[in-house]
């Protein structure tokens, strides 16, 4: 055969092969046999072999794996992948409801209809991921990660035969991103879990955990004998056609895209209470696992009102069903010890079959918890999986509580290093203060330092702080960055390449920018996002020592709570001995160059609303650039409402709201005005 009848030939075979995948794993009807669909692969395989030229990165053949992947590249979402707010019962819905109606401020003379239009969709049980096309064609896939990066599994994803490659249909994007869910169903799940029997390998815990692990395999091969599926439930783009998520549904569809036939436009909220109750008890017939019900507002125009909080989306909710509960015994309690000195009391139990999983341990979470249940050792308790995920007590059977049964005492002191514990008034647990010579705190914050999400210093985990903890090499997390190669060699596991990869690994974390580095420190309360705005505010370490608590309390994100905790960790000696070797070692201890370029003070003090679409900048750029001159964003209009940055199809009841509180309206031009 030559070259150009090989490359024909290559072209069909590929066309007809993705539309039988097409027709069996979206479609659930297959129009030819196992054997004769093999038959066709087998034919493109070779032709591909054949003429290497004509393979594109499209082809049905990658489904079938090969590549090992030996690391996982962090990748930034272009969008964050923000997680939901849960509900738990009718209640909660109505109340749900009642706030969306308010933040559309619905009235008798509103535009909106009375009732809103809901879009409900089952909440299936697997791995979040999301897929960038470009060009009709698979690009990039990325999972979930921490919401805002996560590790990019393009070639595992590949292998998935309901994530199309190639996109056909009408009005396709240039470039555009979808979000779905990767599932293994209960058949597959038990296919896997026999054959994993009668080779004498240990069973897989639960399709949920089975799924994610899979996508992170190093093989391809592996990940595509698994045959994982994909639903997808939301589009993602610049200047999308769809003015509703229905309508977004029903056009991804039909480009290719496997989604939900069980996803339903629900008229108000009484609509959306009797789908919940429907799948309440029909959701052990589906062939896969859910665990509640998503409920979207259905009209984009009333999302992009609603707007979002720094977590979740205020137009979006997540039903979860009530958590299987199961009897057992409550052998023993025993204290762990946080990196922040906090106490969590733990419940040892007899081993018991849990919503796919042995459970041994579940967690009491403070004395007060433990005095409201008056749980005993000896008792028989009622466990359960918070949100299908952790375990915890959830009462108590006293009809077969034991006679001689002894109320349970807190402990006083910390059971590693017998510090007595304290406990404010305003605060749950009790903690350990001994927070420089309390081992599992120093390990902790070692830990909680050397983070992805800090550090990123990928060579450290926890076995080997651990060991250098113990070997004495490392007190706290400064002695990091004091550590010699030699030191290491002598340690278990420690060969030549592991401590030169590690004495590089932290001396690449010099790199780091300061917000990170402010955050790996571990200031209590100061998370990663509030770290960013503490850094982006005051721009230097220098400047933050010297700050005020007023002046602190005036950053975006930072109460009374947080500045005083910063106020505390400065005022410390043994702190800031720390944080001056940090700065000796290296580390970056100010904004860097590039991130200060531009900024001025020119909205200073001013609160601004962002509505509508605009023409020379998007809605995210536009909030990065009030942030850039010193003025603060505002998801509402009130009276501190400065002035609202209006373009194009701005929300009319935000319009009205600002009309009637006197607060001016400014267009995209006079703004560029203002920051020029």
């Amino acid at each position: 055969m030559d070259a150009l009848s090989a490359q024909k030939k290559i072209e069909e075979l590929s066309k007809t092969i993705e539309q039988h995948n097409y027709n069996y794993y979206v479609l659930d009807t297959p129009t030819i046999s196992d054997f004769e669909f093999d038959k066709l692969l087998e034919e493109l395989m070779q032709l591909e072999k054949d003429f290497p030229e004509f393979l594109s990165p499209e082809s049905p053949s990658q489904r079938v794996g090969g590549q090992v992947t030996k690391e996982f590249k962090s990748v930034k979402h272009k969008y964050p992948m923000l997680s939901l707010s849960n509900s738990y019962s009718r209640e909660e819905m109505n109340d749900f409801d009642g706030r969306v109606k308010k933040g559309l401020e619905m009235t008798a003379d509103s535009l909106f209809p009375e009732e809103i239009d809901y879009v409900c969709e089952l909440k299936f049980d697997g791995l979040s991921i999301s897929v960038i096309y470009k060009d009709g064609k698979f690009s990039q896939a990325i999972t979930r990660g921490d919401g805002v990066q996560g590790d990019e599994v393009s070639t595992n994803a590949k292998t998935i035969r309901s994530l199309p490659l190639t996109l056909n249909g009408k009005n396709i994007p240039k470039e555009f991103e979808v979000r779905g869910e990767i599932f293994l169903p209960h058949k597959v799940f038990q296919k896997i879990n026999k054959e994993r029997e009668e080779i004498g390998e240990p069973l897989l815990a639960n399709p949920r955990n089975a799924a994610s692990g899979t996508m992170k395999m190093q093989d391809s091969a592996v990940v595509a004998s698994r045959t994982l599926d994909c639903v997808i439930y939301n589009v993602l783009g610049e200047d999308l056609p769809f003015k509703s998520h229905h309508e977004s549904l029903e056009a991804i569809k039909s480009w290719g895209f496997k989604t939900s036939e069980h996803s339903k436009v629900c008229k108000g909220i009484n609509e959306v209470n009797e789908f919940i109750e429907y799948w309440d008890k029909k959701r052990f017939d589906l062939p896969f696992d859910i665990d509640g019900i998503v409920i979207k507002v259905n009209n984009y125009a009333q999302q992009d009102q609603l707007g979002l909080t720094s977590k979740s989306p205020r137009w979006a909710i997540a039903f979860k069903f009530k958590a299987e509960q199961v009897s057992t015994v409550l052998e023993s309690i025993s204290y762990q010890v946080g990196r922040t000195g906090a106490i969590t009391p733990v419940a040892n139990l007899k081993p018991v079959l849990l919503a796919g999983t042995t459970v041994k341990r579940a967690s009491l979470h403070n004395a007060d918890i433990i005095e409201k249940l008056d749980v005993r050792i000896g008792d028989h308790v009622f466990v359960e999986k918070g949100g299908e995920i952790i375990p915890k007590i959830v009462g108590v059977d006293l009809s077969k509580r034991p006679a001689d049964s002894q109320k349970t005492i807190y402990e006083t002191h910390c059971p590693e290093c017998k510090t007595e514990l304290q406990r404010n008034e305003d605060e749950a647990n009790h903690y350990c203060r001994n927070e420089s010579g309390c081992p599992p705190q120093i390990v902790g914050k070692i830990e909680h330092f050397v983070g992805r999400r800090a550090m990123n210093i990928d060579s450290l985990g926890g076995e080997t702080i651990e060991q250098l903890f113990k070997a004495g090499l490392i007190k706290n997390y400064a002695d990091l960055y004091d550590l010699k190669k030699e030191q290491l060699l002598p340690l278990e596991r420690m060969a030549e390449k592991s401590a030169t990869n590690l004495i590089a690994g932290i001396e690449a974390s010099k790199n780091v920018p300061f917000e990170r580095v402010l955050y790996a420190i571990g200031i209590r309360h100061v998370g990663e996002n509030t770290a960013k705005k503490i850094a982006k505010k005051v721009k230097t370490m220098d400047a933050l020592l010297k700050a005020t608590p007023e002046e602190l309390e005036n950053i975006d994100e930072v109460g009374t709570i947080i500045a005083k905790s910063l106020i505390e960790y400065f005022s410390n000696e043994e702190f800031i001995s720390l944080v001056n070797r940090l700065r000796e070692k290296g580390l970056q201890f100010e904004l860097a160059a590039e991130q200060t370029e531009g900024h001025t003070e020119k909205l200073k003090g001013l609160s601004i609303v962002v509505s509508g679409k605009f023409t020379k900048w998007g809605r995210d750029e536009i909030k990065d650039l009030i942030e850039k001159h010193g003025g603060k964003n505002s998801g509402s209009i009130s009276k501190k409402t400065s002035f609202v940055l209006a373009g194009a199809d701005m929300g009319p009841e935000k319009l009205k709201k600002a009309e009637s509180l006197g607060v001016k309206i400014m267009g995209e031009e006079e703004f560029e005005g203002m920051i020029q």
